[in-house]
């Protein structure tokens, strides 16, 4: 508490105070007398900051003990009060002394919160937290006993299954939030579970017809002026339909009512809305009016509403002349309340915990979710708690619902008494720089909805919505840009249109789509290649026309546009990857997340993380959680390829570690498919061991993988033939892993609507397609001994466990090493890699007289890696460490320090290895054949095709 003895407030607070005293000694000197030295100072200090306070407790002296004291409660600290209201209200006989009750306790509460507020300092949380309770309480309070006093006139209301049906309150807006105003109107809808009629009074009514006699008893026990005031002003215009629309709906008439007819002013308003009281059909309802108020889908289209409704609302306060409106007026409450609102629609809908009614809440999470930086949420923050303090500061001086700055010198006193400001000026200087701030970062999201469209050349706003002949539309583009193929430029733009017109887009989407081209139009003037942009853009764009939030998406956000573009024109796989997965265009929206590339220890626990917000149960969910992962993460890499940001063996690095990551998790799913069916094999019990492993051959296994690669894998076990799982249906362990093999494979391979996870080939397990899809190590490593052809240890080479325990993958490495460093005829050796590269080249290559393929051709990348692969078959019984790594870069440095090939052959074989790599993930970016002309890197394979032939000729 403040000391009000300073100069500032002498002559304003002082008189104040002691002419509201001296009415109340004289009123209640019996009171007064029981009264502590402290407490009658902290009485006095309540005089001097609210006349809502003084006036109350003039008129009701004996309030002050409980008031004053804390005989009641503690009103700095958050209270429980439900059972001494309900208490209170249980006693009433008649609905006259159930609406005294309610306003005097209403007023009696005001009034202790108001003193916390005003003369002890209550935080914030606090206060919004105690006034929200007390309305909740008072409006369930009053709904318990009319329902009951209801009942005994028109009887108990039930299904058609005799099931007893009640009222719901929904509350609304700061109400719904726990957020409440010192003297906030109330917001509410009514609703009931299902129609019926009542049962138990002399004449049945229809259910609907009981609930609005209920309804509108609550609200006049809530909203209607006696001589004791009122409890809260109730509006009920924010339900379906507003003013015109029934007072209560049925759970199926809200549901069809949200679902046809809601609009998106509503979605905003349901954000925060919670049922009052607890009962079991809160959640029920809370899941219907969900997929109303958060879209699976990203949902930008909410930034053009919140737009609207805030210019709607900027213009009534000008009308008005409330620029000195804390609330409303720029920076006020509302925006801050617009900014955590704005990202918890766009994104609420794929990020559950976004589903907030705390505007405190939401803002940390938007900070953890990387929707706002840590610095504006601290800056949004400070305004709010200084606003809102002011703003319950302002309703509590005389208990009016207002936001506006006081202009009288009473009240701009108290509110510098309030914050510790000596004059007006300081405290006007502080609120402003916050409503400032608060603007700033409102307008950076918001935006003003003319600012795209004034930078547009107008010319192709023209050129768009024009219905021209062809030579008069290729004359108007070459106008205005004599160097573009406007002839081409022209087409594709023809050939959208009558695309799009066949599709049922409806009216925003056309309004979005003929906002979005001129748009488009206008930023290919900075692209070098303006029609091959164009093009891949339109793909996208014809991929997503029928659903409007992704048009507005970019329309909203010219970052993520212009991110489209640069995209685009740098690869028509990264075009065509959007095109069938648009739901990657949430990438977009920063560029600097779109560029952050995960970690490559870190793929694993993001997808860890990722797929704990989808339920275990829900298979076809995880399924499509898995996939989006995959696509979200390679999109990143082919971004930062194509930008140069990663170099050619570090894309294959990144992509082989996420198709790492998604095995783990897939082999974790299946696991947890076949335990539950069937149990785990007994030896695993008590154990973190699956006795399972999955080896990678070829690009997985040497860390290569491209962006299309298929996934060459084997799995093994190492359980015993007398091994049963331990549950009901149980089964041997070898079969228990088939059918695990099985359920992985259907995982990798299944096409659901994202595709394909990966193509998964078991061609290199042991007896290729005539094996089984999970064998025993100690039969692998038979295989390996006894049956295996040169070639099977050739894919040997590069081969390695990408899942599994330790006790497995040593026991792998140690067969891996022991086959590789058997003694072999190196003539025999010899002919089997050169018949079985030239077996290859005959069925595989596609050169031709003027084009070469980069695998395959003489000197490509298959004589590179078959080159690798034959120097370590013939050396590493002589060399055992030649088997250390699976991949060819590592493999010719090991060959070089056993100085097996030379320091010249290493450098030339490893430059042309990644040369060779790197065009061939630059054709597949572009969706072009792994082919080059002959004469590029001509050099380079020449000189890989004298190496083989000293060492394989």
């Amino acid at each position: 508490m403040k000391d009000l003895s300073s100069t500032i407030v002498q002559d304003i607070l002082l008189q104040q105070q002691n002419s509201h005293f001296s009415r109340f000694a004289e009123n209640a000197p019996e009171v007064l007398q029981s009264l502590t030295a402290e407490q009658i100072t902290l009485l006095k200090h309540a005089f001097a900051m609210s006349d809502f306070v003084a006036e109350g407790l003039i008129s009701k002296p004996q309030w002050v003990i409980d008031t004053i004291s804390n005989n009641l409660f503690n009103f700095t600290e958050v209270i429980d009060a439900k059972p001494y209201i309900f208490a209170q209200i249980e006693h009433c006989k008649t609905e006259d002394e159930l609406q005294q009750v309610l306003r005097q306790l209403r007023n009696k509460f005001l009034i202790a919160m108001a003193i916390a507020d005003l003369s002890l300092e209550c935080e914030l949380k606090t206060s919004l937290a105690n006034l929200s309770h007390l309305a909740d309480t008072l409006i369930e309070g009053a709904l318990n006993w009319l329902s009951n006093y209801c009942q005994s006139l028109w009887g108990q209301p039930q299904n058609r299954d005799g099931i007893e049906q009640p009222l719901l309150v929904y509350g609304m807006g700061k109400l719904g939030g726990k957020e409440l105003n010192f003297s906030s109107d109330i917001d509410l809808i009514f609703v009931y579970p299902e129609g019926g009629e009542t049962h138990g009074a002399r004449r049945s009514i229809d259910n609907q017809q009981y609930f609005t006699r209920l309804g509108q008893k609550l609200i006049a026990a809530l909203d209607q002026v006696t001589k004791d005031g009122f409890v809260y002003r109730v509006d009920m215009r924010l339900r379906p339909f507003g003013d015109s629309g029934p007072l209560v709906l049925s759970f199926a008439a809200i549901e069809n009512y949200y679902q046809d007819q809601g609009r998106d002013w509503e979605r905003y308003a349901m954000l925060k809305a919670r049922i009052i009281g607890e009962n079991t059909y809160q959640q029920p309802l809370n899941d219907l009016l969900k997929p109303f108020i958060y879209r699976r889908y990203i949902d930008f289209s909410v930034i053009e509403s919140f737009r609207k409704m805030k210019l709607m609302i900027a213009q009534e306060a000008r009308r008005r002349q409330q620029q000195q409106n804390i609330k409303l007026g720029e920076g006020g409450i509302r925006e801050i309340e617009f900014i955590a609102q704005v990202f918890q629609l766009i994104r609420g809908g794929r990020i559950p915990e976004l589903q907030q009614r705390s505007l405190l809440t939401a803002l940390t999470l938007l900070v953890q979710h990387d929707c706002i930086e840590e610095t504006s949420k601290q800056v949004l923050l400070n305004a709010y708690y200084f606003l809102r303090r002011s703003e319950n500061a302002i309703q509590a001086f005389n208990d009016q619902q207002t936001q506006l700055l006081p202009t009288d010198e009473k009240n701009q006193t108290r509110l510098c008494q309030l914050f510790g400001f000596e004059q007006w000026d300081e405290y006007l200087s502080h609120c402003q720089q916050h409503m400032q701030a608060v603007n700033h970062e409102f307008s950076l999201l918001i935006g003003e909805d003319n600012e795209k469209t004034s930078s547009i050349n107008q010319h192709w706003v023209t050129l768009w919505l024009a219905n021209w002949e062809d030579a008069e539309s290729i004359s108007w583009i070459l106008k205005l840009q004599p160097k573009w193929p406007a002839a081409e430029i022209h087409k594709q733009l023809i050939n959208f249109k009558a695309e799009i017109q066949k599709r049922s887009i409806g009216n925003r989407g056309r309004v979005v789509i003929d906002k979005l081209m001129p748009v488009i139009i206008e930023q290919l003037t900075e692209e070098p290649e303006p029609a091959i942009t164009l093009e891949r853009t339109l793909q996208v764009l014809a991929k997503i026309v029928t659903r409007t939030a992704y048009l507005e998406l970019l329309y909203e956000n010219p970052p993520a546009f212009k991110q489209l573009l640069k995209l685009c024109r740098a690869s028509a796989w990264i075009s065509e990857y959007l095109s069938k997965f648009p739901i990657l265009l949430d990438e977009l929206i920063d560029p600097k997340i779109l560029y952050s590339i995960t970690a490559i220890d870190d793929y694993k626990a993001q997808l860890t993380e990722h797929m704990m917000r989808i339920p275990e149960d829900d298979l076809e969910a995880q399924m499509e959680g898995l996939r989006q992962f995959k696509q979200s993460k390679q999109l990143k890499i082919a971004a930062a390829d194509i930008t140069g940001i990663l170099p050619v063996m570090k894309v294959s690095d990144h992509l082989t570690a996420l198709a790492e990551a998604i095995i783990s998790d897939v082999v974790n799913m299946a696991w947890q498919q076949m335990v539950h069916r069937y149990g785990q094999p007994n030896s695993t019990l008590g154990t973190n061991d699956k006795g399972f492993a999955v080896i990678g051959y070829g690009k997985l296994g040497g860390f290569e993988l491209g962006y299309g690669s298929d996934l060459d894998l084997v799995f093994v076990h190492n359980r015993e033939k007398d091994d049963q799982t331990s549950g009901e249906k149980a089964i041997s362990a070898s079969h228990f892993y088939l059918k695990m093999a099985q359920r992985i494979l259907h995982l990798f391979n299944t096409r659901t609507a994202n595709g394909t996870l990966y193509e998964a080939d078991m061609r290199l397990r042991p007896s290729g397609n005539s094996g089984l899809m999970a064998v025993h190590i100690d039969t692998f490593e038979h295989y390996q001994k006894s049956d295996a052809w040169t070639w099977e240890h050739q894919a040997l080479v590069r081969a390695r466990v990408v899942y599994g325990e330790d006790e497995l993958a040593d026991n792998f490495a140690r067969i891996r090493h022991n086959t590789l460093t058997t003694k072999r005829n190196s003539d025999e050796l010899l002919a089997d890699v050169v018949k079985m590269r030239a077996r290859m080249r005959d069925h595989l290559d596609r050169s031709s007289s003027d084009v070469i393929d980069i695998k395959q051709s003489i000197g490509g990348l298959a004589d590179i890696e078959f080159l690798a692969q034959f120097l370590v078959l013939n050396n590493s019984a002589q060399n055992p460490k030649l088997t250390t790594f699976p991949d060819n870069v590592r493999i010719f440095e090991l060959l070089q320090q056993h100085q097996l090939i030379s320091v010249e052959e290493e450098a030339q074989l490893v430059t042309s290895y990644c040369e060779l790599r790197d065009n061939g993930h630059a054709l597949v970016l572009q969706n072009l054949p792994t082919q080059m002309s002959d004469d590029q890197l001509l050099k380079e394979r020449e000189q890989v095709s004298k190496i083989w032939q000293k060492y394989l000729g």
